[in-house]
């Protein structure tokens, strides 16, 4: 099980504390210190779409001028926007049992099976 995120971001900080207080284990990934690659970010979107996984209500996407934002239309705009600016990734995703969870939600995750 990993744990995709940035150790700062409130929802990543809730999301470890639901964990460890579960016992369940699983490993961080650090979007800020080991990047995230392309096929990981394709992969994602093509299960669950880029619009889930690209933060529009992140402050990084908040910065990017209008026309910035007006560009990105598809996926592959995402991708590379997503590998250019990895904070504008949706925090955290959680990949499990061949699957994953975008953002944290501890009535979801509860439901989920995830041991």
């Amino acid at each position: 099980m990993i744990l995709y995120g940035i150790p700062n971001c409130d929802s990543t900080k809730r999301a470890i504390g639901w964990l460890k207080k579960k016992h369940i284990p699983f490993t961080f990934h650090n979007y800020k210190e080991s990047g995230i690659s392309a096929a990981k970010l394709k992969a994602w979107c093509a299960s669950a779409g880029w619009e889930a996984i690209l933060n529009k209500r992140s402050s990084t996407w908040r910065s990017l001028s209008a026309e910035q934002q007006q560009q990105i239309t598809d996926t592959q705009s995402a991708i590379v926007l997503m590998l250019t600016h990895n904070s504008i990734i949706k925090r955290p995703i959680l990949e499990y049992k061949e699957a994953f969870l975008v953002g944290f939600d501890e009535k979801i995750w509860g439901h989920t099976t995830l041991v």
